[in-house]
């Protein structure tokens, strides 16, 4: 008699989005997360001001400087980094929690970030968004009417240094059009899924039945 592969759903894991100012990441992540009740957001701590719309603990986690001060001495992030001005940090212990509920976790962050993430889990994956032409993402970035000239091709030059840094990521994807792009992120998700090492051990028992050793 056969026996039946296990009925759990593979794992993507830990998959780190990244992208510059103005390309585009916030929003893809939050289609894909709508779109996929699997997924869950590492909600990163900062001490930028809430933009309009975000709200605490869901979109980020809003503190004081001092109070991250508190927790970047305590070495309570996995990772932090200041960017323009506001300082950003990855809660270990947080993600790790989330991820031994067996949860996708996608952690939202900028390049630097990116690389001592990948330092900490070597086994997650990581996706870069490109702007299809440093024209779309100067359009983007005085679109959103937050930023001042002077602000905009300071973004403009920090987006050229941190797309420097796309041969560190394991993938790409330009978003020129959303909904390609969103389908782009989507299949990469289900690739980490049926990577070799998850499916492995999720099919233990298959493996080892087809192999002669069940």
């Amino acid at each position: 008699m056969s026996s039946k592969s296990s009925p759990r759903r593979s794992s993507a894991g830990l998959v780190i989005i990244a992208a510059p100012s103005g390309g585009g990441k916030t929003s893809l992540v939050n289609a894909l997360l709508s779109a996929d009740h699997h997924l869950a957001l590492s909600v990163s701590h900062t001490t930028r001001p809430p933009r309009p719309g975000e709200l605490d603990g869901q979109h980020y986690h809003f503190i004081e400087q001092r109070a991250f001060d508190a927790f970047a001495s305590a070495g309570a992030f996995l990772e932090h980094a200041t960017v323009f001005g506001h300082s950003y940090g990855t809660h270990a212990d947080a993600l790790r929690a989330q991820l031994e509920r067996g949860l996708d976790v996608i952690l939202e962050i900028d390049w630097q970030g990116a690389a001592q993430v990948r330092a900490a889990f070597p086994a997650s994956r990581s996706v870069f968004i490109l702007p299809p032409s440093l024209a779309v993402l100067r359009e983007r970035l005085a679109r959103r009417g937050q930023d001042s000239e002077t602000v905009i091709q300071r973004r403009m030059r920090e987006a050229q240094a941190e797309i420097s840094h796309w041969e560190e990521f394991d993938y790409l994807v330009v978003n020129e059009e959303f909904q390609d792009a969103l389908r782009d992120l989507q299949a990469i998700i289900q690739a980490c899924r049926l990577g070799r090492e998850v499916q492995g051990r999720q099919y233990t028992a298959l493996l080892a039945e087809l192999l002669g050793n069940g």
